[in-house]
């Protein structure tokens, strides 16, 4: 297993941007309770898939610029397949 180091700043930030996607979850559940229209629980959904996708998109550039780099300056060069195959799966 590998590990990443973060300042506690970092994981503070990023706890926060999750706890707030959890309440948006937790805010759809409750709209499924209070028989809430689609289309307003649909709108929730695309607001959590977008936080989801931004949070990703702050982790991987996060990790092109520290992981990636020291990889790359240790010649680990399969670093680059294991980024394209990460991409890929992000997308």
């Amino acid at each position: 297993m590998k590990y990443k180091y973060r300042t506690e700043d970092e994981k503070n930030y990023l706890k926060n941007r999750l706890n707030k996607i959890e309440g948006q979850v937790r805010g759809i559940n409750k709209m499924i309770d209070d028989d809430r229209y689609c289309d307003e629980i649909l709108i929730q959904i695309s607001a959590i898939n977008n936080s989801l996708k931004s949070l990703g998109n702050i982790i991987l550039k996060n990790h092109l610029s520290t992981c990636v780099v020291n990889n790359i300056k240790d010649n680990n060069l399969e670093i680059i397949d294991e980024v394209m195959n990460l991409i890929n799966k992000l997308n």
